[in-house]
């Protein structure tokens, strides 16, 4: 649940919210009275500026999200303690379980998040190639995990928590408004927050508007193959009867739509529809100096920029709220000044490496954007279908292929088409990555 708005052309990093401050993230809202937009409009401008940064696509970042469990993990108490977790990440801690901490950088260059109920979270810098931002995260991914060693938390590759209740542990007030906010769907939004982990893969916008408009479209027509290739969660503790392949984007899927799912197929200009629908999600929350941050309910942040509710909330939302508020939308590609992918599970042992270079070599060129786009126009919508079934649907699996295939064609590095070659082999058979994984890899 992470995302940053970029300050060049380029992907900055990937670290927690846009850049949501630490202050903000502990629970002190930060104003800046007298900066509120002049009108809608104004703020559609804002929104189209800082999140899609024009420039030519360069850089690339991920996320990596685990489990934590301290002693056994498949007890149900084994949560880690908040404070002991602070005491063994030390100045690399965030502030949002560490008020004081400089939250340091891992030496990889990532940093540490922390989500509600206890995941751990790996946001790297952004690099020159995929196969740099791999390194540094193998080198920051075992450096974490020998910090949580030595207080006995294990970090485990699982992208939905089979064994346990979900069970929020970070009481920020952000989180206790979005709890309450998704307390009307059923079990789906405390499960999203506290049971499940994503691999998530971040890249540049594009030069232009044409060239942005294609890679957007192009990462969400390939979303439900490559959703279908990586789905790796068919076990979620607490979810409602039902097999599916990626339990995880179950639980997205069956969130407050009108903030998960932007109506894509309608936006041959992304910068500006983008904006429009931001300002049209409900709010999830409202930052206050206090504990409650709760919203009035339906509002949405147009509604509040107006003045609709002037008579509830006693100030009109400044640059700082809507940057906020940004951070609470949860499309399957986010914009954050770079393009966010947000669809594809945590990925077993150190194998997330192989959707970070398939993402990296389809989004290569434009030549390759747009027969990417083409492969994957079967199945560009059927996402529920492919969260549901993953490659036991035979199109779903074969449009899988033919883009792993395409993406391997094009990877930058032989280990990076190695991994993507074995990654289409694995879909034509129709294993998960979990089953390849144990099975050592072999056709």
């Amino acid at each position: 649940m992470a995302v940053t708005v970029s300050t060049t052309g380029a992907v900055r990093s990937t670290v927690a919210a846009p850049d949501l401050s630490e202050a903000a993230r502990a629970g002190r809202a930060e104003h800046a009275p007298g900066s509120e937009f002049s009108s809608r409009a104004a703020a559609e401008a804002y929104i189209g500026k800082v999140c899609f940064k024009q420039g030519p696509p360069m850089l690339i970042g991920a996320e990596l999200e685990w489990l934590t469990a301290q002693y056994e993990p498949s007890a149900p108490a084994s949560r880690p303690d908040l404070t002991v977790l602070a005491d063994a990440l030390g100045s690399y801690a965030p502030r949002s379980i560490s008020p004081d901490s400089p939250a340091d950088p891992l030496p990889g260059g990532s940093r540490v998040t922390i989500e509600p109920g206890g995941q751990i979270e790996l946001s790297s810098s952004p690099f020159g190639s995929a196969a740099e931002l791999c390194e540094s995260l193998l080198i920051d991914a075992a450096r974490l995990a020998e910090l949580l060693e030595s207080r006995s938390i294990t970090t485990f590759s699982a992208s939905a928590d089979a064994h346990r209740a979900p069970r929020r542990l970070l009481q920020l007030p952000r989180y206790r408004a979005m709890e309450q906010s998704f307390a009307g769907i059923g079990p789906f939004g405390a499960l999203m927050m506290c049971n499940t982990a994503a691999a998530q893969v971040s890249v540049d916008a594009g030069r232009d508007p044409a060239e942005i408009a294609a890679r957007w479209n192009a990462l969400y027509a390939i979303g439900p193959a490559l959703l279908a290739a990586f789905a790796c969660s068919p076990t979620l503790h607490s979810a409602p009867p039902g097999e599916w392949a990626s339990q995880r984007m179950r639980a997205w899927l069956r969130l407050d739509h009108l903030r998960t799912r932007p109506p894509v197929h309608d936006w041959q200009d992304p910068i500006t529809s983008y904006a429009r629908w931001a300002l049209d999600v409900p709010l999830m929350c409202v930052r206050s100096d206090g504990e409650d941050w709760t919203a009035p309910p339906g509002a949405t942040f147009a509604d509040w920029l107006c003045g609709a509710l002037d008579d509830e909330i006693d100030r009109r939302p400044d640059r700082a709220d809507l940057d906020y508020h940004l951070t609470t939308i949860f499309p399957p590609v986010r914009a954050s000044g770079h393009l966010e992918v947000r669809y594809l599970d945590a990925q077993p042992g150190d194998t997330w490496s192989v959707p970070v270079h398939a993402i990296d070599a389809l989004m290569s060129t434009p030549a390759v954007v747009a027969e990417a786009t083409a492969l994957a126009a079967p199945t560009s919508y059927r996402w529920s279908e492919a969260a549901r079934h993953g490659l036991a649907d035979l199109e779903i699996r074969a449009a899988a292929v033919a883009l792993l295939e395409l993406a391997a064609a094009h990877a930058a590095t032989p280990t990076a088409t190695k991994e993507l070659e074995a990654a289409a082999e694995r879909c034509r058979s129709g294993r998960t990555p979990t089953e390849d994984l144990r099975a050592g890899g072999d056709a």
